[in-house]
C-alpha cells in the first residue's frame, strides 16, 4: 500500500471515529430528555406531584399540536422572531462597529468605555419600565431593549478580538501603504472575524430571552405576552407547549448559527 493510501485510510478511521463520539453524545442527550420526560409524565399520571399546574407531558404535546392547528402559537411566535431579528441587527452592527472603532482608536476608548462600562452590567429587564416612559409599549421599546442586549456581548467580543490583532500584520499594511479602509477589510476583520462569531452566538440566546421579556412586562402580541394569557387562563398545558415550541426554536437558531458559522470560518471548527 502506498503512502499516500495510508494517510488517506487514517484519515478516514479518524473521521469516522469523531462522527460516532459526536452521534454519541447526541444519543446521550436525547436519552436524557426522554427520561425527563417520562419522570414528568409518571409522575402527574401517578400523583406524585399534585398540582394544577403540573400536567402529564402527553397532555402538552396534544395541547401542543392543537396550538399548531389553530395557528395562534404561530403568529404568536412570528411576531417575537420578527422583533428579534431587527433587534439582533441593529444591536450586533453597532456592536461590531463602535468593537472595532473603540479597539483601533484611543481617543473614542477614552471617551466613551467608560460610559458602556457602567452600563454594560444593568440587567436589560431592570431598564424596561424606565423605557416605557419614553417609548410606550408598543414594538419601539421592544426592539430597543434586543438590541441593547445584543450590544453589548457582539461589542466585548469584537473590542477583545481587535486588540488581538497581531500588530506586525498592521504595520505591515501601512508599509505598503494600504488605506485604512483596505486594512479593515483585509486584516483586522477577518482576524477579528472568530471573537465576533462568538459575541453573536452568545448575543442570539440573549436576544431571545430579552423579546420574551420585554412582551410579558409590557407586550399585546408575540410569545411572552401569550405566556402571561395562559398563566392567567389557568392553561398550563398551553403555556408549557408555547415554552416547548419555544425551546424548539431556540435550539433551531442555534443549530443554524453553527452550519452557517462553519461554511463562513471553517477555522472555528466543525459543528
Amino acid at each position: 500500500m502506498s503512502v499516500a493510501g495510508t494517510l488517506e485510510g487514517t484519515s478516514r478511521k479518524r473521521t469516522a471515529g469523531s462522527n460516532r463520539r459526536r452521534l454519541g453524545k447526541r444519543v446521550y442527550g436525547v436519552v436524557l430528555i426522554a427520561a425527563i420526560l417520562l419522570f414528568w409524565e409518571v409522575s402527574s399520571r401517578l400523583g406524585w406531584i399534585v398540582s394544577a399546574y403540573w400536567p402529564p407531558v402527553s397532555q402538552i404535546f396534544q395541547a401542543a399540536i392543537v396550538q399548531l392547528a389553530g395557528g395562534d402559537i404561530l403568529v404568536s411566535l412570528a411576531a417575537t422572531l420578527r422583533r428579534a431579528a431587527i433587534g439582533f441587527a441593529v444591536g450586533s452592527t453597532l456592536g461590531v462597529a463602535l468593537g472595532i472603532l473603540l479597539g483601533r482608536s484611543k481617543v473614542l476608548r477614552i471617551a466613551l468605555l467608560p460610559l458602556i462600562e457602567i452600563v454594560r452590567p444593568i440587567p436589560t429587564p431592570a431598564v424596561i419600565p424606565p423605557l416605557i416612559m419614553f417609548l410606550g409599549v408598543d414594538d419601539a421599546l421592544k426592539i430597543f431593549a434586543i438590541s441593547l442586549a445584543t450590544f453589548f456581548p457582539v461589542f466585548t467580543n469584537t473590542f477583545a478580538g481587535v486588540a488581538t490583532v497581531d500588530d506586525t500584520l498592521i504595520q505591515t499594511a501601512r508599509t505598503f501603504r494600504t488605506s485604512w479602509a483596505r486594512t479593515l477589510l483585509r486584516v483586522i476583520l477577518p482576524a477579528t472575524l472568530p471573537a465576533i462569531a462568538a459575541g453573536l452566538r452568545t448575543a442570539t440566546s440573549l436576544t431571545l430571552v430579552v423579546a420574551v421579556v420585554s412582551e410579558m412586562i409590557a407586550g399585546s402580541s408575540g410569545i411572552g405576552y401569550y405566556l402571561v394569557e395562559m398563566q392567567y387562563a389557568l392553561r398550563p398545558d398551553l403555556m408549557y407547549a408555547a415554552v416547548m415550541y419555544l425551546a424548539i426554536t431556540g435550539y433551531t437558531i442555534n443549530r443554524l448559527f453553527l452550519v452557517l458559522e462553519a461554511r463562513l470560518i471553517p477555522w472555528m471548527g466543525k459543528t
